[in-house]
């Protein structure tokens, strides 16, 4: 007997259209979970995975921390997404190699490790959906990736600052979670902010960050223009 109702079930094929193809006979292991930021789990580096998961509202957040502790964000995870490198663990049979923060309470779909291998050898559509996540998500990392590896701090906020601001004017984030984001210190992101200030091009405030001329943002970017 399936935990998950006919109700739960189309609800699932409508984030996921890829899994109408499953059967409702092997749904019987399957359950969908509630989770907050509060809850806690031990989804961190080096953990052997039980269940591929799947966002079907809300957000996590995948990061790294290296060895000096430093830590920087590699991608989050949406609505009728799911995480790659849990993907990668799962069908490498390895440890997880990042870290998960819940950002906001949201449902997940939790499918027993087995049981999802025999899904991907048996039905096409969800080895494509996972090849597809696999591509838009290395696009993603290897753009953060060239970021860290060949761009300048400054160059790397203005770029953030833009991108987070395209709906609105101000962007709310504390210098640390700015930090956190970028894979830089707190110390280094400050400074370069109060530079940014300086020049006019934003308004700091407490755990926000309010840009008043995106023309010196996008100079920082595209110096030649």
């Amino acid at each position: 007997m399936t935990n998950l109702s006919d109700q739960q079930r189309d609800h699932i094929q409508q984030v996921f259209p890829v899994f109408s193809h499953v059967p409702d006979e092997s749904w019987d292991l399957a359950q969908l979970v509630r989770v907050t930021p509060s809850t806690p789990h031990s989804i961190r580096e080096g953990h052997m995975l039980q269940h591929a998961m799947f966002i079907m509202d809300g957000w996590i957040r995948v990061f790294k921390i290296s060895s000096s502790g430093k830590e920087i964000t590699l991608y989050r995870v949406g609505s009728g997404q799911c995480c790659v490198l849990m993907m990668a663990s799962i069908l490498g049979e390895t440890e997880y190699e990042a870290s998960v923060s819940i950002e906001a309470a949201t449902e997940v779909l939790l499918i027993p490790v087995a049981q999802f291998r025999t899904w991907m050898n048996t039905h096409q559509p969800i080895r494509q959906y996972i090849f597809k996540q696999f591509i838009d998500r290395m696009t993603n990392v290897t753009h953060l990736l060239e970021n860290v590896a060949f761009q300048s701090i400054p160059y790397r906020i203005a770029e953030y600052l833009l991108l987070q601001s395209a709906q609105a004017s101000s962007v709310f984030i504390t210098h640390e979670r700015l930090a956190v984001e970028l894979g830089s210190s707190r110390e280094v992101i400050t400074r370069t902010l109060k530079d940014l200030a300086a020049k006019k091009a934003i308004v700091l405030g407490r755990g926000r960050i309010t840009i008043t001329d995106r023309s010196i943002l996008n100079l920082i970017i595209h110096p030649l223009l």
